[in-house]
């Protein structure tokens, strides 16, 4: 009875100690991780699916002409034609023309030089339905170029740009699917085509 009652205080005075010293408490358990962020709104991710994406801004297009010899002259040749801001600049050079004078040149309404005399290029390109002018004129023909010297040399160029024309296709001021007529005599800004007489070359602006 002795050893019994001795284990007894023995135990009570172990766990006394053990409770005293904080042995008797439970460990916390680890902090929970954050939660996750929410996925956006349903909203957000179609308006990015579905948001346009911004075209490249166009090149300006840039054509080339080959002028052939019209009405019996020996005239060769070539034009270039670039969009610019507002509207076309076209630089015209030719040679094989009789030396010395002026020569009307305009942008005719068919891109057609087949025939001899340069005439299945119909008339001025006109669009706006103007009177025929020289370029000092604000309102005249979208065509009507002007005149190009000749020099003694038999040859001779233009540099304009033309407000208002474009080469766009099917665009009703493009230049695009026309031709570039250069004729025999000055213009004068005479109506109703300048009195620039015989066509004497021809070059069919592409489309």
């Amino acid at each position: 009875m002795k050893t019994s009652s001795f284990a007894v205080i023995l135990t009570l005075g172990t766990l006394g100690l053990l409770t005293a010293c904080g042995g008797g408490q439970a460990a916390e358990p680890p902090a929970a991780p954050p939660p996750p962020p929410p996925p956006p709104a349903a909203e957000a991710v179609a308006a990015e699916k579905t948001a346009p994406l911004e075209a490249p801004a166009a090149e300006p297009r840039m054509l080339q002409v080959k002028l052939e010899p019209k009405s019996g002259s020996k005239l060769s040749g070539s034009a270039m034609l670039m969009e610019v801001e507002g509207g076309v600049k076209v630089t015209l050079s030719v040679e094989g023309v009789a030396p010395g004078g002026d020569h009307g040149a305009h942008v005719h309404e068919k891109g057609d030089c087949s025939s001899p005399d340069g005439k299945s290029a119909g008339g001025h390109f006109n669009p706006g339905g103007h009177d025929h002018a020289l370029p000092a004129t604000a309102k005249r023909h979208l065509g009507d170029l002007g005149n190009l010297t000749i020099g003694k040399d038999g040859k001779g160029s233009l540099e304009i740009t033309i407000p208002g024309a474009n080469l766009k296709a099917g665009d009703p001021s493009s230049f695009a699917g026309k031709a570039i007529i250069v004729h025999a005599k000055k213009d004068d800004g005479g109506q109703p085509t300048g009195n620039a007489g015989d066509r004497i070359g021809c070059g069919v602006i592409g489309s």
